[in-house]
């Protein structure tokens, strides 16, 4: 499933374009322990889907500023961290985890 276009932005990281968005869950006020994270889809053939836990806490409460905003530099590293574990975006299978606060 791609992800949509309303709310997702556009990174281009080693000349390949994806789209990404912070997960929704990250505003779950009920959560207890909810980290922050974000999705990453290659833009042009959806196939696997990338989450990335950054193993910062999550906002709370969505009125509140963030301290720590998720970056695209983040967002690129995060990407080149996940191809050279091996993820494949383009190919057909179930979402990849990927733990930053585990790198």
């Amino acid at each position: 499933m791609a992800l949509a276009r309303k709310g997702s932005r556009r990174i281009v990281v080693d000349g390949t374009e994806y789209r990404w968005r912070v997960r929704r869950q990250h505003w779950c006020c009920d959560c207890e322990g909810t980290t922050l994270g974000y999705a990453v889809q290659d833009e042009r053939r959806p196939g696997t889907t990338l989450v990335v836990d950054t193993g910062r806490p999550a906002l709370r409460d969505p009125a509140a500023v963030a301290t720590e905003a998720v970056m695209p530099r983040e967002v690129a590293a995060g990407i080149r961290a996940a191809r050279a574990q091996g993820w494949t975006p383009r190919s057909d299978g179930p979402p990849l985890t990927l733990r930053l606060s585990a790198l």
